[in-house]
């Protein structure tokens, strides 16, 4: 399946640009049901084009994936420290608006530069360096089979938000040592974050839970990255560890349900993927190519007024690199693709590229794998066109993925599905016996 559109350089249905000074909109239901049509009108700007990330925040997104290239990997003349936002600075966007959670500066490795950041990211790529993969590929099988379970009687399940949304959230609560009552509430914070669903509420309990995290493991360490980079010898401080942390797992979390969904997505409607020729890896890279998890994102800032890929930039302007647009960049053959298959921008490159790709890669197979073992009969419930995917400028996401199958029965009964908390959890630690959510129910279901 080709995701890239055939367009030539007109407007795409409702975009306002064309002919009007306006910037091209990244946001609403237009743009996410056929981004490729933007992107190759986007083309007829050039190598940059004037965006809008949402009503009233301009950027420039470049297209071009010589000139992507080019600034992910000039930190001397753009840097990644958001406090440059000058139209941030200067009142121009508030902080309520829907898009600034992921722009505003945090104290962590993505959003710091020079020794600051080199000190930050090596603790963040010697801590998953740790990642013992056998382990790892257990317990996302184990976490694929309990979220298997709760669907595979009914012989039909939304792979999307019954499998691939909860599969990397619970996979990470592993890897970072989450404790039930920690855990669930982590679950939330994440989800409400990009779901936009009490968005503020959540990333409370997200900033809560996670300190609480980082407190029990200072007193109690144990063999998880939360510990691992915790004992580093850069030293973190306790403010340092939390934005680390909620770096990790809120990145890691979203970009990789994307993964697991548009890859299953392909394999279950493209032809190609019907034989026993191409594996759940090409479906991988070809989305990493095509569908990218994170359309356009990177934001850099110039340090000084510069001109760049035909377009003159002042200091502190916003700039996002478009992964999805520059994979697709009509000068990139076909050829290149095939001889390299890695040299996709979806884990971006130069000093920022994302430390933990051989890790969602490995998620992502793993995934894929048990659920097309378990049910080899699958397949797509409704018509691919009937597919919806979610509105916004960063990520390449569907709404649902409604699927059927032979039902299959099982030894052990579902979970049913329970209510995170959402609540004033500073007394959480008395209520453990209490319903818990979904991390609890997973617990509970594997020690029985």
């Amino acid at each position: 399946m080709n995701m890239q559109s055939d367009f030539s350089a007109v407007p795409p249905p409702g975009c306002p640009a064309h002919g009007s000074g306006k910037r091209v909109p990244l946001y609403g239901p237009e743009f996410a049901a056929d981004p490729g049509a933007y992107y190759t009108y986007m083309r007829s700007y050039g190598p940059a084009a004037p965006v809008e990330l949402s009503p009233g925040v301009e950027a420039t997104l470049v297209t071009d994936y010589s000139a992507a290239l080019q600034l992910l990997q000039n930190p001397d003349t753009f840097r990644k420290d958001s406090r440059r936002w000058r139209d941030y600075n200067e009142g121009k966007v508030t902080r309520d608006n829907p898009v600034v959670p992921l722009l505003e500066y945090r104290p962590n490795c993505m959003f710091t530069d020079g020794a600051e950041h080199m000190r930050l990211r090596q603790a963040v790529t010697d801590s998953l360096a740790k990642v013992d993969t056998h382990r790892l590929s257990r317990h996302v099988e184990r976490v694929a089979d309990y979220l298997m379970d709760q669907f595979i009687a009914r012989g039909s399940a939304d792979l999307l938000n019954d499998y691939a949304k909860l599969l990397p959230l619970f996979v990470f609560n592993e890897l970072f040592g989450c404790p039930a009552e920690i855990g669930d509430r982590v679950i939330f914070g994440i989800s409400g974050i990009f779901d936009g669903i009490n968005a503020e509420k959540a990333n409370e309990v997200l900033g809560q839970s996670v300190s609480e995290l980082v407190a029990l493991k200072r007193r109690q360490p144990g063999e998880d990255v939360t510990s691992w980079l915790m004992q580093h010898h850069s030293q973190l401080t306790d403010e340092e560890m939390v934005h680390q942390l909620v770096l990790l797992l809120g990145s890691g979390a979203e970009p990789q349900r994307n993964l697991i969904a548009n890859a299953l997505l392909l394999l279950l409607s493209d032809e190609r993927y019907a034989g026993a020729g191409l594996l759940v890896e090409d479906a991988l890279d070809d989305v990493l190519w095509n569908s990218p998890p994170m359309s356009n994102y990177a934001p850099h800032y110039p340090v000084s007024d510069v001109d760049f890929a035909g377009t003159r930039l002042r200091a502190g302007d916003l700039v996002l690199v478009s992964i999805a647009a520059a994979n697709t960049d009509p000068a990139l053959s076909a050829s290149r693709q095939q001889l390299s298959k890695r040299a996709h921008l979806a884990w971006s490159a130069g000093p920022h590229a994302c430390p933990a790709k051989d890790t969602a890669q490995l998620i992502g197979v793993v995934a894929i794998e048990k659920l097309l073992n378990q049910l080899p009969d699958i397949e797509l419930a409704v018509p691919e066109s009937s597919l919806t995917w979610r509105p916004g400028p960063f990520n390449r996401g569907l709404t649902a993925l409604p699927a059927r199958f032979t039902p299959i029965r099982t030894d052990k009964q579902p979970v049913a599905q329970q209510q995170i908390p959402t609540g004033d959890h500073r007394g959480h630690a008395q209520n453990k016996q209490e319903k818990g959510g979904l991390w609890s129910s997973f617990l509970s279901w594997w020690r029985a």
